[in-house]
């Protein structure tokens, strides 16, 4: 099997540029104009990379046939020195990392750690239901906003760290398949396991402002995006296709991947 097979991938915090990590190793690639930027090569895979905008330092876990390292640790690469300069570890694999400038949050089957960035010094510890996906989303910059499964089905946790606000929510009768903030932290999109209706959600009171049908048939949800103006959100599922809804009104557009790989004279 081909070395360089990609374990992970990851768009930074503004979507321009994203990260994946292989069997030996990291690569960076920007987003528009599409290019390959930047490789790390390791004598080992690399299971989780995170970047942090566009500096020097990433958040790295081991990962695919050979680990570089431990699973159940966070190291924190400086591209610049070549070295970790910080590591955390805990008891159990780790299945998800979120940085933003000021904050490393990390996320086990059934919890989720906050840690300081500057001093990597614990700041929060939340409980989840069982959590194999590592659901969580961390608000990139503005308002220090977290949004985690809680500890019962279907419901969701909003922390606001810069207020100490805390929602914790009902969203769906089914557990959760995936949920994404938009960029500003002030909306969380969610989707069940049934796959049939995206959820959005304001941030500050927990109050839902948006239900969009995605189908009636069971799907798993592989991703949720907002757009940069919240104008839009895209999702996409085992089905084979990208569902594309406005958020100003109630129209939606489907795009099949047979009709993506399709000249454009044919679709």
């Amino acid at each position: 099997m081909d070395s360089k097979e990609i374990l992970y991938v990851s768009f930074n915090q503004d979507h321009g540029c994203f990260a994946c990590g292989t069997e030996q190793g990291f690569k960076i690639f920007n987003s528009h104009p599409f290019k390959d930027t930047f490789q790390r090569d390791f004598d080992g895979g690399i299971g989780i990379v995170e970047m942090l905008f566009r500096c020097n330092i990433l958040a790295l876990v081991g990962g695919g046939k050979h680990p570089k390292y431990p699973l159940n640790k966070v190291m924190l690469w400086d591209d610049h020195q070549m070295k970790c300069i910080g590591e955390l570890s805990f008891k159990t694999n780790v299945k998800a990392v979120k940085l933003r400038k000021d904050k490393v949050v990390v996320v086990l089957e059934q919890r989720v750690y906050v840690y300081h960035f500057s001093d990597l010094k614990l700041l929060d510890a939340l409980e989840t239901i069982a959590n194999p996906k590592g659901l969580c989303a961390l608000s990139p910059q503005e308002a220090t906003i977290l949004v985690c499964p809680d500890k019962e089905k279907g419901k969701m946790r909003i922390k606001n760290y810069d207020t100490g606000n805390e929602t914790i929510k009902k969203v769906h009768e089914s557990g959760l398949s995936h949920l994404a903030l938009n960029f500003d932290g002030t909306l969380v999109a969610t989707s069940s396991d049934k796959g049939t209706l995206i959820r959005i959600w304001e941030t500050g009171q927990g109050e839902m402002v948006k239900e969009l049908r995605r189908g009636a048939d069971k799907a798993e949800i592989y991703s949720i995006a907002f757009d940069k103006t919240n104008q839009w959100i895209a999702t996409t599922s085992d089905k084979g296709t990208v569902h594309i809804f406005s958020l100003s009104t109630n129209g939606s557009k489907q795009i099949n991947d047979n009709m993506a790989n399709q000249p454009d004279d044919a679709k």
